[in-house]
């Protein structure tokens, strides 16, 4: 197969430029690829005014293709393991965990943070399989697993998400995509576009690559009021998205009784490889979320005892923080995240 390349800088810096990969262009002979490319690209351009040409087009291999690297974890299974590093210049904002399950067709799990993390996945799908890339699906609405959806809409997927998802990037959207650039450099950024939810799940479904087949299970607030898990039945490899955190310090944005309720349930039957929002993949439920449930946990119990200590939101965030310091090692980016949780937590605690 071949895929269609497009040279392009930013409008506002010139000397900031990117290639583009077209999905839309993919074809199975250079010649075909060639063909189409002109009218694709000005289509594509003229729907990303961030952007202009610069040099043209040009059609190549998948293998030439810049792509993420993946591991099999079980048959059919591939898994990105993202930075596990809060979003930066140097790792371009690439630190979610990102995996698609190979059927007769082709499910994401999850999109990466920027159009250009979001090609480097497609390039690392089609390095592996020309299989039809039918389904997208977003296991929460943070940007680090959502910016780089667009690129799956552009090759034919359905982009599938929790329905409560939509309306909680709309609140945000304008200041990620204000920031999220600013944060990782233009370049990286640049061509980055909020992509619209086809199919929202409202209640647990399954979902058919085939003969495969994926259930899709939303979960009541907890990491966030938008998390929805996905099980692999073929390999019970379940997909839990930010639900679970290993290395990087968990970040509060739903409510913490609702996520400590969802740990605390074990599935049954259990699954038998955890892949998580970040973090390596786990092969049992006790490892996966054994190192979470303690920091939730002590998270909780310090902000009780901040609140009962009658301590106000300004002097209880450095006291959680620092009765948390036993529990610190083996995360990272552990003082800046554990006080915004613990604002967090304070906020929804004071009043239980």
């Amino acid at each position: 197969m071949f895929h269609l390349v497009l040279a392009a800088c930013l409008a506002a810096h010139p000397d900031a430029c990117e290639s583009r990969l077209l999905p839309a262009g993919d074809a199975q002979t250079r010649e075909d690829c060639e063909a189409r490319a002109d009218p694709i690209a000005r289509d594509w351009l003229a729907r990303h005014r961030d952007l202009v040409a610069n040099g043209g087009t040009h059609c190549v291999e998948a293998s030439e293709l810049p792509a993420l690297t993946v591991q099999e974890v079980a048959p059919g299974v591939h898994v990105h393991q993202g930075v596990m590093a809060q979003i930066s210049p140097q790792n371009r904002g690439r630190i979610a965990n990102l995996s698609f399950i190979v059927g007769d067709t082709v499910a994401v799990i999850d999109a990466g943070g920027s159009r250009a993390e979001g090609e480097a996945l497609y390039a690392a799908i089609r390095q592996i399989t020309d299989k039809p890339v039918s389904h997208l699906i977003l296991t929460h609405m943070h940007p680090d697993h959502i910016l780089g959806a667009e690129v799956f809409s552009e090759a034919g997927a359905t982009i599938i998400a929790d329905a409560r998802l939509p309306e909680a990037v709309a609140r945000r959207a304008e200041s990620w995509m204000a920031s999220t650039g600013r944060q990782i450099g233009a370049a990286a950024f640049a061509g980055t576009k909020i992509a619209p939810v086809d199919q929202k799940v409202e209640a647990p479904q399954t979902l058919s690559l085939g003969a495969r087949q994926l259930h899709l299970a939303p979960v009541p607030a907890a990491h966030t009021g938008s998390d929805m898990t996905v099980l692999d039945e073929e390999t019970a490899t379940l997909f839990t998205g930010d639900l679970v955190f290993l290395g990087l310090t968990p970040s509060l944005d739903g409510t913490l009784a609702g996520w400590l309720n969802w740990i605390g349930q074990k599935p049954d039957p259990e699954p038998a490889l955890i892949v998580p929002g970040h973090g390596p993949v786990s092969e049992s439920w006790d490892e996966a979320v054994t190192p979470e449930r303690h920091y939730l946990t002590t998270l909780r119990d310090e902000t009780r005892k901040a609140i009962a200590d009658g301590l106000p939101l300004s002097q209880a965030i450095p006291a959680i923080v620092t009765g948390m310091k036993p529990v610190s090692e083996g995360w990272a980016d552990f003082q800046a995240t554990t006080a915004r949780n613990a604002a967090a937590a304070y906020a929804e605690l004071e009043w239980e």
